[in-house]
């Protein structure tokens, strides 16, 4: 009996130990990090704003926040230096900022980096918004396009500033931020220095780098949509998120001076396509840059009266191929492209958007050799003596073939004496010179020795001279 309740002292003490290691087990579990984690050192995503704000910058921000979300990122940093851009890709930018899961924080760098207008936008909307050394911010004033004068267009001005000073006014109540400066930014376009924009409170810190910025929002607290989330950035590993290939391309386009230089030669290839049905290449060409370029101005805010004085030009120059107008229309034409280019753009376009002024003065110039060459073409081929034809035959070397007839140019005429020319004059096999057409026959004269002489010594066979259209790569 003393043996049963000694197994059973036993068994009960070796179960109440395993409890107890049991128990012991679970609060260290509770209290040490998973085991993957150990070691694990964070990741931060660094994205470039440099540029102009344009459509495609905006998806490039877009999907460099979703990939930091699936990715689990600490946190997504974005390095603006941007003079602003196109208020719609602003919106988008900002939307992506607001409803990211990842915490945001926008740092105006390196030093001389600026963020002007949409600029001013993105950094309201970022969670944490900091500055380097040597940087300015501001200038946030909606840009308008057309006349200045009327009422309608005034209440259009004060109906965009409105919405523009509310909806920067809500990005600064929503961070905490300076909402008065905010509003002078859109207003009176105020801009500040990077110590001025942290005394205002319109930034929440400077930074000298990146890592001097990580190191700084370490343990900050953010509002993200689904709630506060604490940064831990400390140390974290900085990855730097660039644009795609496509991306990179897109952006290109958006570039003004491209999208003028597709569109001028989109224009010069389908213009040479429709003169020489049949050439292939110059259409094929100047289609792809053509609608390139079209794709292009659609993400740029064009006059559209430019243009169309750019369509009209080319218009001119074609006509001025077929008509006898002396050169009027191709001058006429030149001026039309050199308008068309200049107002291309809307002068009231956002900072960026403007093209380069020698391009401009180049592919004008361009264009006047390239017509100019194809007009010294045609005049070349009106003043050559005619190759085939009636008139080719006037003062054409033959000879005087049996029954009174005469073989010139391969073929075979009636000869009848020119005035002063006796028929004893033109014996069989004798070279006569043409000094006139007679219905179907011609009259002739004995050649001279300068007529025999022009006749072994042409010079360029008149024949072999292509028309104007052909002289420049195509055929007819």
């Amino acid at each position: 009996m003393s043996s049963s309740n000694g197994r059973a002292d036993r068994r009960g003490t070796a179960t109440r130990l395993l409890a107890v290691v049991a128990y012991a087990l679970g609060l260290l579990l509770l209290v040490a990090p998973p085991v993957g984690a150990q070691g694990r050192t964070s990741r931060v995503d660094v994205v470039e704003i440099d540029g102009t704000i344009t459509p495609v910058m905006a998806r490039y921000v877009d999907r460099a926040i979703a990939r930091a979300e699936r990715q689990n990122s600490a946190a997504v940093v974005l390095e603006i230096d941007t003079p602003g851009g196109l208020s719609s890709a602003m919106d988008d930018i900002v939307r992506s900022v607001l409803e990211s899961e990842v915490p945001v924080a926008a740092f105006v760098a390196p030093r001389g980096a600026r963020a002007a207008s949409a600029g001013v936008y993105i950094a309201y909307a970022a969670h944490v918004a900091a500055m380097a050394p040597g940087t300015n911010i501001g200038s946030a004033s909606p840009i308008f396009s057309g006349g200045e004068d009327s009422d309608g267009d005034e209440t259009m001005r004060r109906k965009v500033t409105n919405d523009a000073v509310a909806q920067i006014k809500n990005l600064a109540q929503l961070r905490g931020r300076n909402a008065e400066w905010a509003e002078s930014a859109v207003r009176d376009a105020a801009n500040v220095t990077a110590d001025e924009a942290l005394a205002l409170g319109a930034i929440d810190l400077m930074a000298a780098n990146v890592d001097d910025l990580l190191a700084q929002l370490d343990g900050r607290s953010v509002q993200l949509e689904s709630g506060p989330a604490t940064l831990a950035t400390a140390g974290a590993e900085t990855n730097r998120v660039g644009l795609s290939r496509t991306e990179q391309f897109l952006q290109l386009l958006a570039d003004p001076t491209v999208a003028y230089i597709l569109l001028s030669l989109g224009s010069i290839g389908l213009f040479l396509e429709l003169s020489n049905p049949g050439a292939i290449l110059p259409g094929v060409v100047g289609g792809l840059c053509l609608l390139v370029g079209l794709f292009a101005l659609g993400t740029l805010p064009v006059n559209w009266t430019g243009v169309l004085l750019i369509g009209f030009a080319f218009l001119l120059f074609g006509v001025d191929i077929f008509v006898p107008s002396f050169g009027a229309l191709t001058v006429g034409g030149v001026v039309a492209f050199l308008l068309g280019s200049y107002l291309l753009i809307d002068s009231n376009a956002p900072p960026g958007y403007d093209i380069a002024r020698p391009v401009i003065w180049t592919v004008t110039g361009l264009l006047v050799a390239f017509f100019a060459g194809i007009g010294a073409a045609v005049l070349r081929s009106a003043l050559r003596k005619p190759a085939t034809g009636r008139d080719a035959l006037l003062g054409a070397v033959g000879t005087i073939r049996p029954g009174g007839m005469v073989f010139v140019h391969g073929e075979l005429w009636n000869a009848i004496p020119d005035a002063g020319t006796d028929a004893a004059d033109l014996p069989t096999g004798a070279p006569v010179t043409v000094a006139a057409l007679d219905g179907l026959s011609l009259r002739v004269r004995p050649a001279t020795a300068a007529d025999t002489a022009a006749a072994a010594n042409p010079g360029p066979d008149p024949r072999r001279v292509v028309p104007a259209f052909e002289a420049v790569g195509g055929r007819r």
